[in-house]
């Protein structure tokens, strides 16, 4: 994913990228809302990572002008300010989630993870690869205009997949995405759905394979199929 970072706190700007990076996303940092507006309007991202406390402004006001200029980039809030009313009144400006400072790395990659599949989900949209169609509103699959009947573990693969695409995916990206942390399995039940989703994906495009293996590092859903 591509992340705007708005933090006028060079250290704790640094700390987000780090964690960013970890996870192989890519980001800018605007240390005011001044930059972080006009980096908004000009580029796309997948969401952005907003602190309150900036010189030129506020974060309410900087989610607010979002919304009002129709820019529907996600938007996680991280801030020192724990009160209730601080988290209202950030999420009435616009914004979709509330991250409270200091916070793991781990926290602060779900919570952004969360707001982005969450924003991505009930946007009508739909992502194509080959003769693929995932419906992110529909909750639909459709090759070559035919439906596709798929388990629900299934789809939020290939839902995954999708709004990740190009990007290898570990095994411990599926577990997060499809249990959240509740009842988790063993990673190797993720090469079980794989497998499944591989198979009906291949009979319904007529033996064409989109989800490659990356030996050693998981799995990536590209344009092209692999080579029989």
């Amino acid at each position: 994913m591509n992340i705007l970072i708005v933090e006028d706190d060079k250290t704790i700007a640094k700390s987000i990228a780090l964690a960013l990076d970890d996870e192989g996303h890519v980001h800018n940092i605007c240390g005011t809302a001044e930059d972080g507006l006009n980096s908004a309007r000009e580029d796309q991202f997948d969401a952005i990572i907003l602190d309150i406390n900036l010189p030129d402004s506020d974060g309410f006001q900087f989610a607010k002008t979002l919304r009002r200029q129709h820019i529907n980039t996600p938007v996680l809030v991280v801030s020192g300010r724990a009160s209730v009313t601080d988290r209202v009144v950030a999420l009435r400006s616009g914004a979709d989630g509330y991250l409270i400072k200091p916070f793991d790395r781990q926290e602060l990659v779900a919570s952004l993870t969360a707001i982005v599949r969450r924003s991505n989900g009930h946007a009508d949209s739909r992502i194509q690869t080959g003769p693929i169609i995932i419906d992110l509103s529909k909750h639909e699959v459709k090759v070559s205009d035919e439906r596709l009947k798929l388990t629900s573990k299934e789809y939020h693969i290939l839902e995954l997949l999708s709004l990740r695409k190009g990007t290898t995916l570990t095994k411990a990206h599926f577990i997060n995405h499809l249990y959240s942390g509740i009842d988790e399995p063993e990673s190797k039940i993720i090469d079980v759905f794989i497998c499944k989703l591989r198979k009906k994906l291949s009979d319904a495009t007529g033996g064409d394979n989109y989800i490659h293996t990356v030996w050693g590092q998981g799995y990536v859903l590209r344009d092209v199929p692999t080579v029989h």
